[in-house]
């Protein structure tokens, strides 16, 4: 019987079809969430869970004038996802590109490229989300963490589909023709924030980036060996970059969450919200300003004699702390990469990493411990005429003179006219033992505890080892190697009120906010002579640069070094090189040089008063020096004044005078 169109018939259909549909729901329901639920709940936590990592910023590195030496620089890693593209924004692209300074051919050739060939690989990462930072897929089983790429694209035909690359993000599955879909891929690596914020405004779909950190160095070369700096993987390589890296680098935030099937995240999903924790600065004891005058000394050093290397320190011999310390060669720290190999020797700290024979500077050994055993005064005379000396039961020859000394001379001459065979009879005064003793106390023969740039301990044997001539020649300076800073901080001994210091170059650190949380102090590492001694040696010292005419021609062997109206106290060093010879026999050894020296003077001023010690070592700078030798006179004394006097006015240095215009020759007592 019909009741018009709605027939018992086609109730009965409409209602086996509505229970068939629903048994199939509640079949498929059960299939989803019972029978291969374990399968899908790892898809959807790989396809919607996520940790997003917000990189911490990288403290900056200061001088002690609170000048930024080493920064971060907040930029953008610009890339696109090419599926998100919509053909509306297609006019926008000239733009971009302009924008980001390439060419509208190449921008289109990234966009257009959509898929790549499938390789077999693990999983790609989900594509960054705009503004952030690292972000971690997981699955199931493990979590991989991957970092939207920073290397440059490979080139690719403009085509839809281009071979795989490391720069690219790819969907997980490839489709029937073996492709997979560029989910990311790499626009630059490099964005100003202001330009990002244009780039925002155009509002190109698909297009976004993620924020990063990029170590940046203000000053390029300047204390380039101090500074060290953090490779492209963002990994300190040298330097207090290095060193301090515990303080510098900060702890990086993270978040975890959900993400929609636009692989935007979910923020009301969000779990976990952990922020990131900037770096400390780190302050250095290095001004600035006396680093550059030191390096620019350096660069006339290379312009006029083109010598293999160069240092010069300044210290504040009082507390250890290092001014400034630079080398030569040097490099850009912002170029760090671009070093040739045959060049990369550039990146050595030389002042701590390569030693050399100190030659007559090392005389301030034998007089300060003979003085200070009281075995000697200023006065005592030595014969220096001879050529051969009894001592401990056998006969010694002496080394050679650069003059001859008719008549016997006093320490004081001895350390004025820088007579080898005074210095070697200081020695024996002392004997072996003693001798040795005082030149480890110097800080000989071992590290001097500088915390950056390789530092080696030199070269200094026991009396165990020495053969017969070792008492003679050591005290000139010879059959000993030190380091720069090993040479300069035993001069500053003198200059400390007889304190060994550490050299430092760590002031203070500093959190995020510009509170200290640690502030480095002066450290001796033991007393080497005392207050008298110590105040006897800089008087001594002083005639070293003094150009009153005696018996023996100037009093001093470097006039060079004097500055009108101020005490300068230092000594001269004019070392042979070893350079490898070739016998008669086809044998090569290493044998003194005459045609190559390394040429010092190392100081301070003003004696009495001790403000600042600077050294100035200069090697193989012979073949441009005036009669092919390089003498520390000629060589480094000069460098020594011109750069004291620029330190004078910018350190406020003072002279030294009594009331009746005569020098002050009582050095202060003691460590400051």
């Amino acid at each position: 019987m019909s009741k018009g169109f709605a027939s018992t018939y086609r109730i009965v259909l409409v209602a086996a079809g509505m229970m068939a549909g629903f048994s199939a729901l509640g079949a498929r329901l059960v299939y989803l969430h019972v029978i291969d639920r374990e399968e899908l709940v790892r898809y959807v936590d790989k396809a919607r869970r996520q940790i997003i990592v917000e990189s911490a910023r990288r403290g900056d590195i200061l001088d002690a004038r609170g000048k930024i030496l080493a920064t971060s620089r907040s930029l953008i890693v610009l890339g696109v996802d090419p599926q998100s593209l919509r053909p509306e924004d297609e006019k926008k692209w000239p733009r971009l590109a302009a924008l980001l300074g390439m060419s509208p051919d190449e921008l289109s050739r990234i966009f257009l490229t959509k898929y790549r060939t499938a390789t077999p690989a693990a999983p790609a990462p989900a594509t960054p989300a705009a503004n952030q930072g690292l972000v971690i897929t997981f699955s199931a089983d493990r979590a991989a963490a991957v970092t939207a790429p920073l290397a440059a694209p490979a080139p690719a035909p403009a085509a839809a589909t281009a071979t795989p690359a490391d720069d690219t993000v790819l969907d997980d599955s490839a489709d029937e023709q073996g492709r997979r879909q560029i989910r990311w891929a790499k626009l630059s690596e490099a964005v100003e924030e202001s330009t990002y914020a244009q780039i925002q405004a155009l509002d190109v779909k698909g297009v976004y980036g993620q924020r990063i950190y990029r170590r940046a160095y203000p000053h390029n070369s300047l204390a380039a060996h101090l500074i060290g700096y953090v490779n492209k993987e963002g990994e300190s390589a040298a330097g207090i970059e290095r060193y301090a890296d515990f303080y510098l680098h900060g702890r990086d935030g993270w978040r975890e969450g959900e993400r929609d099937g636009l692989r935007r995240e979910l923020a009301q999903f969000r779990t976990r919200d952990v922020p990131a924790s900037d770096g400390y600065s780190v302050t250095l004891s290095i001004d600035s300003n006396v680093q550059s005058m030191a390096e620019e000394e350096l660069a006339a050093i290379a312009r006029q004699y083109e010598p293999v290397k160069a240092t010069i320190i300044v210290s504040d011999p009082k507390t250890g702390f290092i001014l400034a310390m630079a080398n030569y060669p040097t490099f850009n720290l912002n170029d760090y990469n671009k070093v040739p190999k045959e060049e990369q020797g550039a990146m050595r700290n030389v002042a701590v990493a390569d030693m050399y024979e100190p030659g007559s500077v090392f005389k301030i050994v034998a007089a300060s411990g003979a003085l200070n055993e009281g075995l000697v005064n200023p006065a005592t005379r030595f014969d220096c005429s001879i050529d051969k000396i009894d001592y401990l039961g056998r006969t010694r020859s002496l080394p050679g003179e650069d003059h001859h000394f008719d008549e016997p001379l006093s320490v004081a001459e001895i350390i004025s006219h820088s007579s080898n065979r005074g210095a070697a009879q200081l020695a024996m005064r002392l004997g072996d033992q003693r001798f040795y003793n005082y030149a480890r106390a110097f800080g000989f023969g071992q590290p001097a505890g500088f915390p950056v740039g390789g530092e080696i301990a030199g070269s200094m044997a026991s009396p165990a080892k020495w053969d017969g001539l070792t008492i003679t020649r050591m005290p000139m300076g010879q059959s000993i190697a030190a380091t720069p800073l090993q040479m300069h901080m035993a001069m500053s001994v003198i200059a400390s009120g007889g304190y060994l210091m550490r050299p430092q170059i760590i002031s203070r650190i500093s959190d995020a906010s510009g509170e200290v949380v640690y502030r480095y102090g002066e450290v001796a590492k033991q007393r080497v002579i005392t207050t008298e001694t110590a105040r006897t040696m800089a008087r001594l010292l002083m005639g070293v640069v003094s150009n009153r005419p005696t018996r023996y021609g100037a009093e001093g062997t470097a006039p060079e070094a004097a500055i009108p109206d101020y005490e300068v106290a230092g000594k001269t060093g004019t070392a042979q090189k070893y350079m490898p010879v070739t016998l008669a026999n086809g044998n090569v050894r290493l044998l003194p040089s005459k045609t190559h020296h390394v040429a010092s003077f190392v100081g301070f001023l003003p004696a009495s008063r001790p403000q600042v010690a600077i050294s100035v070592i200069v090697d193989d700078a012979d073949a441009h020096a005036q009669g092919g030798v390089a003498y520390g006179k000629t060589v480094a004394a000069p460098v020594f004044k011109r750069l004291a006097e620029k330190l004078i006015p910018y350190l406020d240095i003072k002279p030294v005078y009594s009331a009746t215009g005569r020098p002050v020759l009582a050095m202060e007592g003691g460590r400051r």
